[in-house]
């Protein structure tokens, strides 16, 4: 088979912070063949890496390697050899791997900063290539890098806190929000990577309007409409409040009243099935058992530790908004990432659950195959 004949989706793949479980994640995704036979997969990182990982989890490597030199579009080449391959990976030359840094305690270092910054430019370039480039991928997979390696790194890489800002910057995308997707919930966050005692200040009727219809957009990306009797309904939106009881009408604070609510009404009269502000201590049990289809959280921890006790391994992050000049999947950038970090602290042990970064290709898989019903042509 060639690739001109191939017609399953390509899906880049970075790999991470070298020195966290980001390889030893990708390798054990991939070694499924049943999941390599739904897609061609790019990874960008270092095969050193791969191998190392590959040895420890006792996997034959099925990759295949080759050096890919970045163009002034950013994008590196693919040699024509490879691009047929289930799974290739792509080396810049500009980025030699360290084994040095490889064989130090895991943990963040300039080097993996540095390396795993590059790694999602790189993957990011070919999923704004316009249809028909030979290097164009349909769909990014990230997996986890190190907010404080990048830091580490300096340069551009110091200025972004994470993924979300970063591909948000290079798309010019002014709305994005981070969705997480599992099995018993989604949710979406109005504010990310932020302290906590910012969130207040960084809270505004159009901020959270905003989260809201991104969740509602969202929805029609999962592809997850009501069946059934249900068919045809809008999505409904349960969005939280930031304070205890929802601010107990303006008791135990005003944000409620002020800025949240506001936002909600303004979503309803664009069509959206909003509802709220609810208190966060309970809308998520309701959302589980199917009272809501997404759930608005105001701040990081809100959202996120229900969504990691009920869902743990099988959450994924998606994010929505990130514009794509040459349309795609429904006109987007299509992007998921499993919803943890680097553990570094069991990096090297062959100990890492491969279950989030699986779900995470599957989920991009499923966005795409959902935006070609949208989109016949992307």
């Amino acid at each position: 088979m060639t690739a001109a004949s191939d017609n399953r989706p390509v899906v880049a793949v970075s790999m991470g912070d070298p020195l966290g479980i980001g390889p030893e994640v990708v390798v054990k995704a991939l070694a499924d063949r049943a999941l390599r036979a739904r897609a061609r997969f790019r990874v960008f990182g270092w095969a050193y890496a791969m191998h190392r990982a590959a040895q420890r989890a006792g996997v034959e490597p099925y990759w295949w390697r080759a050096a890919a030199q970045a163009d002034e579009s950013g994008a590196p080449a693919v040699p024509a050899a490879i691009t047929h391959h289930d799974v290739a990976v792509l080396e810049d030359p500009a980025i030699e791997p360290d084994e040095r840094a490889l064989d130090a305690p895991p943990g963040p270092t300039r080097a993996g900063g540095a390396a795993s910054f590059r790694w999602v430019e790189h993957a990011l370039a070919c999923a704004l290539l316009p249809a028909g480039d030979p290097r164009r991928a349909d769909a990014i997979v990230t997996a986890p890098i190190s907010k404080e390696a990048w830091t580490l790194a300096g340069g551009a890489a110091k200025k972004f806190p994470g993924h979300t800002e970063l591909l948000a910057a290079r798309t010019a995308s002014r709305r994005v929000a981070m969705v997480f997707v599992g099995p018993s919930l989604v949710v979406s966050l109005a504010t990310v990577h932020v302290p906590l005692a910012s969130v207040p200040e960084l809270l505004s009727i159009g901020r959270v309007f905003d989260a809201i219809e991104l969740t509602h957009q969202a929805c029609a990306m999962l592809g997850r409409a009501p069946a059934g009797e249900e068919a045809g309904r809008r999505p409904r939106i349960a969005v939280c409040g930031v304070n205890p009881h929802a601010g107990e009408r303006g008791l135990m604070g005003d944000e409620e009243q002020r800025l949240i609510t506001p936002a909600i009404e303004l979503a309803v009269k664009q069509g959206i099935d909003a509802r709220g502000p609810f208190p966060g201590d309970s809308v998520f049990l309701a959302a589980s058992r199917g009272g809501f289809d997404a759930v608005v959280a105001m701040y990081h921890d809100q959202g996120l530790i229900p969504m990691k006790l009920l869902d743990r391994e099988r959450t994924v992050n998606l994010t929505v908004g990130l514009r794509h000049p040459h349309g795609g999947a429904g006109g987007a950038v299509v992007r998921t990432s499993p919803a943890h970090g680097t553990a570094f602290d069991i990096a090297g042990r062959n100990a890492a659950d491969p279950s989030s970064m699986r779900a995470a290709i599957d989920l991009a898989l499923e966005v795409i195959a959902t935006g070609k019903d949208r989109n016949p042509r992307a």
